[in-house]
C-alpha cells in the first residue's frame, strides 16, 4: 500500500489526541468531584472527607500530570504537521490557544500545587478556595480548546483575506459564542464527569467487594452516583443539542452517522442497526424506526433531513463554485497590485465555496477545466466512510444509556441506605461496576471519533480540506515522528496504568477500624446478630 503524507500526518494527529484523551476526561470530572468533597469537608469538619480528597486527590495528581505532558506536543504538531494550517488559521487560534495556555499553566499548576503542598500551610477555607480554582481552571482550559476546536467544526467570526491567504477575525464575540462549540464544550464535560463518576463508582466498588475500606468507600459511591446520574443525563441531552447543530451545520456528517443514503420524507426514520455499503452507495440491510430521526435531529415533523445522495449533488454546484474562486484566486495572487476590479469582485461572489475548489486540486491541477467526472469523484469524496461513523455512534449511545442504568442503581441502594445489601445480596452488581471503569474512555474516544472523522475531508468545515493544509514533509519523516509519539505516549500509558493500580492497591487511610472484616460480613444475616470475626 503506497503510504500518504496526509494520511500519515491525520493519523499521527489522531493517535496522540486519542492518547491525550485518555487523560482529559478522568481530570475534569475528578477536579469536581475533590472541589465537591472536600466543600463537605469544611462545612462538616469531619477527617473521614479529607481522608477521601487526599486519596483521590493522589489519583487524579497522577492523571493530571500525565495529561499535561501528552497535551503539549499536540499544540507543536500544529507547526509540525500542519503548517498551512497554522499559517490559514493563526489569526482566529491565536487568542483561544494562548488564553489555553494561561490557564493551564498559570491557574491549574499554581493551585495544583497549592493542592498537594498545602493542607499544613493553608486555612481550610483557604485550601478549599485552593482546590475549586484547580476544578475552575480545568474545566476553563478545555473551553478555550473547544472553542478552536468548534470554529474548525463550524468557522464563523472570520473571513478569507486573499492577498495574506489568511483567515482573519472579524467578530471574537461570535468565534466565543459559535453554538457549535459551546455545545462541544457541555457536551464533553459531562462526558469527563460521566468518566470520573463511573471510575469512582467502580473502584468504590472493589473495596466492597474486598472488604476494605468500607467507610470511605460508601460515601465514594454515594457520592459518585449522584454525581454520575446528573452527568449522564446532561451528556444524553446535550449530545442531543449537538446533533441538532449537526443538522444545521454538518449535514453530510449527520447523514453519516445515520447511514442515511436517500432523502426521506419528513419526519426521517432512525436506523437502529444498518449494513452500510459504501461501493453500493446503499444499506443492504436496516431495522428502522419511523420518525426518530427526524423529531430528534429538526425537533420538528415536517423538516427535511437530506440524504447522502443530494449532498453531494449540492457539493458538485459548490464545487463548480470553487473553480470559479480558485481560479480568480490565482490570478490576485500572481499580481495583487495589477488585478482588475472584476476579478476581484468574481472572487468575492464565489468565496464561499473556495474549499470545495481545492476538493478538485488531487484530480487536476486546472480546477476550472475539470471534467465531470473529476468533479464527481470531489464531490463523492466529501463522504466519510459511512459504516465506522455509524457504528461508533451507536457505540457512544449505548454507553450513555448503560452508565444512566448503573448510577440510577447505585444512587437507589446508596439513598436508601442499602449499599450493604449490595455487599451480601447483590455482588454482582459491583462486579459490574468494577468491569465497567474502562467503557466511559470508549464512549469519549467514539465521540470524539465520530467528531473528527465526521468532518473529513475538511480540517475546516467547508472552507479548508485536510490534504491542503499538510506541511512539506518526506513520507519518512512523518513515520518517525508517528513511531517516536506512539512510543512515548504507550510508555506513559503503561506509566499512569501501573501507577493508578500501585495507589489503588494501598488505597485511602482509614483512621480508624474496617467496620466489618470480610468473613464476618460474608456471613451477616439482615435482622439477626452479626457473629464474631474468627
Amino acid at each position: 500500500m503506497e503510504l500518504d503524507i496526509v494520511d500519515l500526518s491525520r493519523l499521527q494527529f489522531a493517535m496522540t489526541a486519542l492518547y491525550h484523551f485518555l487523560f482529559v476526561p478522568l481530570t475534569l470530572g475528578l477536579s469536581i468531584l475533590l472541589a465537591t468533597m472536600e466543600t463537605v469537608y469544611v462545612m462538616t469538619g469531619r477527617e473521614i472527607w479529607k481522608r477521601m480528597v487526599k486519596f483521590w486527590g493522589t489519583l487524579f495528581g497522577i492523571n493530571f500530570v500525565l495529561g499535561v505532558a501528552t497535551g503539549l506536543t499536540m499544540e507543536f504538531q500544529f507547526g509540525m504537521n500542519w503548517a498551512y494550517f497554522s499559517q490559514y488559521v493563526g489569526d482566529v487560534f491565536g487568542a483561544p490557544l494562548a488564553i489555553e495556555g494561561l490557564m493551564a499553566f498559570f491557574l491549574e499548576a499554581t493551585f495544583v500545587g497549592l493542592f498537594f503542598f498545602g493542607w499544613d500551610k493553608l486555612s481550610r477555607r483557604g485550601h478549599l478556595a485552593a482546590t475549586w480554582m484547580v476544578a475552575i481552571g480545568t474545566n476553563f482550559s478545555a473551553l478555550w480548546i473547544l472553542i478552536a476546536n468548534g470554529w474548525m467544526q463550524h468557522p464563523v467570526g472570520a473571513v478569507f483575506n486573499p492577498d495574506t491567504m489568511r483567515m482573519e477575525v472579524s467578530s471574537f464575540f461570535d468565534v466565543l459564542f459559535n453554538p457549535v462549540a459551546q455545545a462541544k464544550f457541555v457536551h464533553t464535560v459531562s462526558a469527563g464527569y460521566v468518566t470520573a463518576a463511573m471510575f469512582m463508582l467502580g473502584i468504590s466498588a472493589w473495596y466492597m467487594l474486598q472488604g476494605r475500606h468500607l467507610q470511605i468507600a460508601k460515601r465514594s459511591m454515594a457520592i459518585a452516583s449522584a454525581f454520575g446520574f446528573a452527568s449522564a443525563l446532561s451528556v444524553v441531552v446535550l449530545g442531543d443539542e449537538s446533533g441538532y447543530e449537526a443538522n444545521l451545520n454538518q449535514k453530510m456528517k449527520l447523514a453519516t452517522i445515520e447511514a442515511m443514503w436517500d432523502t426521506e420524507p419528513a419526519p426521517a426514520s432512525f436506523n437502529l442497526i444498518a449494513l452500510p455499503d459504501m461501493a453500493k452507495r446503499e444499506n443492504v440491510f436496516a431495522i428502522e424506526v419511523p420518525y426518530v430521526m427526524g423529531l430528534i435531529a429538526t425537533r420538528s415533523l415536517d423538516t427535511v433531513i437530506p440524504g447522502i445522495k443530494e449532498l453531494v449533488e449540492h457539493s458538485k454546484d459548490r464545487i463548480r463554485q470553487g473553480a470559479v474562486a480558485w481560479d480568480a484566486l490565482q490570478k490576485i495572487r500572481a499580481n495583487p497590485e495589477a488585478v482588475g476590479e472584476d476579478v476581484r469582485e468574481t472572487f468575492r461572489q464565489n468565496a464561499d465555496s473556495l474549499g470545495y475548489g481545492y476538493l478538485l486540486l488531487p484530480y487536476t491541477d486546472t480546477p476550472k477545466e475539470a471534467t465531470e467526472e473529476q468533479i464527481d469523484a470531489a464531490a463523492w469524496s466529501t463522504v466519510p466512510e459511512v459504516l465506522p461513523m455509524f457504528y461508533a455512534f451507536r457505540i457512544m449511545v449505548a454507553c450513555g444509556f448503560f452508565f444512566i442504568l448503573m448510577t440510577t442503581v447505585f444512587f437507589y441502594y446508596s439513598s436508601s441506605g442499602q449499599l450493604d445489601v449490595l455487599r451480601q445480596k447483590r455482588r454482582w452488581l459491583l462486579h459490574i461496576a468494577v468491569w465497567s471503569i474502562p467503557l466511559p474512555w470508549l464512549a469519549c474516544e467514539m465521540g470524539w471519533f465520530v467528531a473528527e472523522y465526521g468532518r473529513q475531508p475538511w480540517i475546516i468545515e467547508s472552507m479548508l480540506p485536510t490534504s491542503a493544509a499538510v506541511s512539506s514533509l518526506t513520507v519518512t519523516e512523518v513515520l518517525l515522528t508517528l513511531a517516536g509519539f506512539v512510543a512515548l505516549y504507550s510508555t506513559l500509558l503503561v506509566v499512569e496504568i501501573t501507577l493508578m493500580i500501585k495507589y489503588i492497591k494501598i488505597g485511602p487511610d482509614d483512621g480508624e477500624a474496617e467496620e466489618v472484616p470480610p468473613l464476618a460480613a460474608a456471613r451477616t444475616v439482615p435482622g439477626a446478630m452479626t457473629m464474631p470475626a474468627e
